[in-house]
Parts: structure tokens; C-alpha cells; sequence
């Protein structure tokens, strides 16, 4: 990278706010009292984020009379629910590739379940006026290699053999650039209906105040520091009081288990992104993107980017990065080396857009597990559910999560119960340095298939042998 290159994007850093720009509105709430003293309830919902506030609206919509307290340990969505891309994905397994290899005999279940519930966030949005930028426009798979144009329209064909295709059309090089127009699209994937954009942090806001006009008692800053059995319910003691509760679901994801056993399951991946000023008309027309859909590129090291509603563009991913330990710290937020790649590959993909600023750079952990699709389980004799792993494509799959564990505490088989992928756990991670290692190494391996045209090295068909295999 050329000295003056290198100076002339990341002078379009100079002026960015390391902060989440979602959570940086002057609309957002005001937190909710933290707990002091003691509580009982139905229900307790521990985690304040996405997988959590589903649980909590729909155990209040499938039982109005259920008593429900949610605590969160900060403020509701300042973890992955606000610093996420906001894409609202139908797919329920990280991407139709992983569900298919996965989970090939009930693909078709797991797809038509995961448009119902994109099609129940939808309603959701509607039913409680969740003023969150909701716009179903769809997302384009872009090629910006020649390989990778040619694995599209291969990956296409499949699809329509497997009578999977529906809602999804190929776009060659003139189609795809006609619809965002970069000199880097060689061929584009379009599933037109099973995706939605949507602002992250304003469907966090509007969940949680659904949720407290529904009855739910709301905590913030009140992190639940363990979990015990007590009577035939479960108590949960926090730094100034406690609550007692027939049933407890976790939607914690990422941050440690109150089920210790759990936590071997999820490792935190570090992902970054930015954000642009405001584009003129004449910035928008220059890349032609008039449909709004969000786009992801497809190597497997990949960029996910889209346009906010005052038509910023958000750009990110790229650069995955594992802290040796598996922690989880304020100081990983922040990573400016990877913000100067990641404008570096901005420019580059939008020359058109030379002399745009950027004005919020941020990261945040991303809970993974080794299939890199949720997990879900119960303990404590059936009084406690957990669902975790869902690894950057939650924004939607946590509603469905958010079922399954009500589901669960409910003992009742449903055709959602009833599905492999949620009876059956992913292999835990190891401990160190082994977890350290292999990570380190799959990035390694590829990074140099992307480089190489795609092809895997015996590392990486190992891992995809053992149902390891990682896309990014």
C-alpha cells in the first residue's frame, strides 16, 4: 500500500468518534432503575439485548398475566444488539451454505420457519410501532473476484436443483453493477425478501419499551452475578438485591454463562466497522444505489455494507480478531488498524466516493460457536434456557431463539424443539493456547484461499471434514 494511499484514507479517519454510531442518538432512553432488594416472578430474563427483550415480548404476548422482570447488566443494547450492521436476516442457521451443510435433511423446514419469523418481526415492528427504519430490501451476495462470480452462479444453480431459489436471482457483472455500481462487481446473488435493513439500536429501544407498555419490569445496570436453585424455582442474586423466579431464560450470548458448563461453547470474535457522512444526491446517483438493499462480498474474509436512513453508508467486518483468553474488554472496541483497512477498502470499492468522511469507527464482540449457528439447551431440571452462538447473524434469529427457550421452559414439543439443530450442541472450543492457535490458524488459511482463488488448504478441509469449517 503506497505511502500517499494510505494518507489520503485514513485522512477520511481524522475527524471519526470511536463510538457505536446507533447508540450515539439523542433519542435513546434513559435507563431504567437498577434492582434494589428482592423479587419474585413467573419468568426472569437475564440479558437486556435482543435475544433477551424477544423473550420477554413474547412470553408477555403468548401470557399477558405472566410475571416478567429482564435484567441487564448495562444499558439495554449497548453490547452487539446496537453496534451491529443491522441486517435482519431470515436465515435462522448463518447463511443458507452452513444450514445446508449442516443440517441438508431439514433445510427446508429451517428455511420456511426462518421467513416466518422474519415475516413475525415484520408484524412485530407494525403491531408495536417499533420506529426502527425497517425496510425489507433485500441483500446481494457480490463476486469481486473471477472465481468467485463463477462459485455464485454455481452456488445459484444448486439452489434451484434444491428448490431453494425462490426470492433469490443471479445478477452478472452489467445487472449487479446497474443496481450499486462498483468497478470490483464481477456477479451478484439477490435474495430479494429475506433480508431486511433495520437502525439496531432503534429496534432495541423500541423492543424495550414494548416491552415495559406489555407489564415487564425492566433492570439496568443490574448484572445477575450467579445462579442457584431455590424451592422449585431458581434465585438469581444481584449486587443490590436478588430475584426468585419459577423459570429463568439467558440470552447473555457472549458474556459468561450463569451455566458454567456453557461457557466452553461461545468464544468472542471482535468484528469493526464505519461510518460515513451523509451522501449528497449526487454521491448516491454516482454509485447508483437506489434499491437500498445491503450487500456482503464473498470471500471469507468479507465486508457486510449498507445505507443508513439519512443515506450514510455503514461499512465493516474484514478483519476477525480472537483475544488470546477468550475475554471480553472495553479496550478490543477500539482498533485503528483496522480502521485504516477498512477505508483503504472502501476507496477501493467506491473510487466514486474519493473525499468522504468518516464519522463513527467502533467494534464490538460477536458471540461464535463452533458451528457458528445458534445453540440452545436447558438446565436445572428444565427451569433454566439458554440459546447463544449465533455468531453476527442475531438481529433476527434471536426472536427465534427467544421462542425456542419459552418453548423449552414450557416443556413442549414444537415443530421448533423438535429440530436437530436444537437438540443437538456444537463442539465446545478447547482450552488454551489450543483455541488460541486454531483460530489464529484458520484466519491464516483463509486469508490465503482468498488469495489464492479460493482454494482451501488441508487445514481448512480438515476442519470442514470435522463440520468445523468457517466462513469467515
Amino acid at each position: 500500500m503506497a505511502p500517499s494511499a494510505m494518507s489520503r484514507w485514513t485522512k477520511a479517519l481524522s475527524e471519526a468518534q470511536p463510538v457505536p454510531y446507533w447508540l450515539d442518538d439523542p433519542g435513546r432512553p434513559r435507563p431504567e432503575p437498577a434492582l434494589t432488594g428482592a423479587e419474585t416472578c413467573d419468568l426472569l430474563v437475564v440479558g437486556g439485548g435482543y435475544s433477551g427483550l424477544w423473550t420477554a415480548l413474547n412470553a408477555k404476548e403468548r401470557d399477558p398475566q405472566r410475571d416478567v422482570v429482564l435484567l441487564e447488566g448495562r444499558e439495554v443494547g449497548w453490547a452487539a444488539s446496537g453496534r451491529n450492521g443491522g441486517f435482519c436476516a431470515a436465515s435462522l442457521t448463518h447463511g443458507l451454505p452452513n444450514g445446508l451443510t449442516r443440517w441438508p435433511d431439514e433445510i427446508h423446514k429451517l428455511q420456511e420457519l426462518g421467513a416466518r419469523n422474519l415475516d413475525e418481526i415484520e408484524k412485530a415492528v407494525a403491531r408495536h410501532d417499533l420506529d426502527c427504519e425497517f425496510e425489507r430490501t433485500g441483500e446481494i451476495d457480490v463476486a469481486t473476484e473471477t472465481y468467485q462470480a463463477r462459485e455464485l452462479r454455481d452456488w445459484y444453480e444448486e439452489l434451484q436443483e434444491k428448490g431453494l431459489a425462490d426470492g433469490v436471482d443471479f445478477l452478472d457483472a452489467d445487472a449487479v453493477r446497474e443496481q450499486v455500481d462498483s468497478p470490483t462487481f464481477e456477479a451478484g446473488l439477490w435474495d430479494r425478501r429475506g433480508v431486511a435493513m433495520l437502525n439496531p439500536a432503534k429496534l432495541v429501544w423500541g423492543l424495550k419499551r414494548a416491552c415495559l407498555g406489555l407489564g415487564v419490569r425492566i433492570h439496568e445496570n443490574t448484572p445477575a452475578l450467579d445462579l442457584t436453585s431455590y424451592g422449585a424455582g431458581m434465585a438469581v442474586r444481584t449486587p443490590y438485591g436478588s430475584v426468585r423466579a419459577r423459570k429463568v431464560a439467558l440470552g447473555t450470548n457472549i458474556f459468561p454463562s450463569l451455566v458454567k458448563r456453557v461457557r466452553a461453547y461461545t468464544v468472542p470474535v471482535y468484528d469493526y466497522a464505519l461510518m460515513t457522512e451523509p451522501l449528497s444526491d449526487e454521491q448516491i446517483e454516482a454509485i447508483g444505489w437506489k434499491n437500498r438493499q445491503g450487500l456482503g462480498d464473498s470471500a471469507n474474509q468479507f465486508h457486510y455494507f449498507r445505507l443508513s436512513a439519512d443515506n450514510r453508508i455503514l461499512w465493516g467486518g474484514y478483519d476477525a480478531v480472537y483475544p488470546y483468553g477468550g475475554r471480553v474488554r472495553a479496550e478490543y472496541d477500539d482498533r485503528p488498524e483496522t480502521y485504516a483497512k477498512l477505508a483503504g477498502h472502501f476507496f477501493t470499492c467506491f473510487p466514486q466516493l474519493e473525499g468522504v468522511r468518516f464519522t463513527h469507527a467502533w467494534g464490538g464482540a460477536i458471540d461464535t460457536c463452533s458451528r457458528f449457528s445458534a445453540f440452545y439447551g436447558t438446565a436445572h431440571q428444565g427451569r433454566v434456557a439458554y440459546a447463544a452462538g449465533y455468531t453476527g447473524l442475531g438481529v433476527g434469529a434471536t426472536r427465534f431463539g427467544a421462542d425456542v427457550m419459552l418453548d423449552l421452559l414450557a416443556g413442549e414439543s414444537t415443530e421448533r424443539t423438535s429440530l436437530e439443530m436444537v437438540r443437538k450442541k456444537p463442539l465446545p472450543f478447547p482450552p488454551e493456547p489450543f483455541a488460541w492457535t486454531g483460530i489464529a490458524l484458520t484466519k491464516w488459511s483463509l486469508a490465503r484461499a482468498d488469495a489464492h482463488g479460493g482454494r482451501r488448504n488441508l487445514w481448512l478441509r480438515t476442519m470442514d471434514k470435522l463440520g468445523l469449517g468457517f466462513d469467515s
